[in-house]
């Protein structure tokens, strides 16, 4: 019988992290709010195919349908104006999000040549983690055939804890291999 996720987490993990953190009320354990995949376009923006590449790619990985981002600001330096589709993300939540995280933690993490842990570094003040790929070839979805250029992309991952010490308990408990 396979457990989800969602499941372990409030079955195992929550009463885990209450008694760890020294809480009083279910409420205050962490829990992930949202996961954002974010690609940028870079130097490829003025070929419209390319978007539509990364886009394609965006969809296969999270499976739901990602949002072009826009330029606020032009910037001579960056040859961007402002309105300028300049990336594409994707907003998962609730059993989309957990499904994505069960997949990145078993099966993509595994697949990334040359992993040795995650860095604990990569925290905010707030607590929220944020991964970036170099090259999307580790998740599952994607086959190495019918890649025609390579991009990066970021995986955030939203929480909401107060510090990064409570971060780094809830991802840790969820799976995350961090570095020793």
């Amino acid at each position: 019988m396979k457990v989800n996720l969602y499941e372990k987490y409030k079955k195992e993990i929550v009463p885990e992290l209450k008694k760890e953190l020294g809480l009083k009320n279910v409420m205050q354990v962490p829990k992930i709010k949202k996961v954002v995949i974010n690609a940028g376009i870079g130097r490829f923006v003025k070929e419209p195919r390319f978007i539509e590449n990364v886009e394609s790619t965006l969809s296969k990985i999270s499976g739901q349908k990602p949002i072009r981002t826009k330029a606020k600001k032009s910037i001579s330096n960056f040859k961007t104006r402002e309105g300028m589709e300049i990336g594409v993300a994707v907003t998962l939540r609730g059993t989309k999000m957990y499904q994505f995280l069960e997949k990145l933690v078993s099966i993509t993490f595994p697949r990334v040549r040359d992993f040795r842990g995650l860095s604990e570094k990569s925290f905010d003040k707030n607590g929220n983690y944020t991964v970036g790929f170099k090259e999307y070839l580790a998740f599952p979805e994607i086959k190495s055939e019918e890649l025609e250029k390579m991009h990066g992309l970021q995986i955030i991952i939203n929480t909401n804890v107060k510090n990064k010490a409570e971060g780094k308990a809830l991802l840790s408990k969820l799976g995350f291999p961090f570095v020793k």
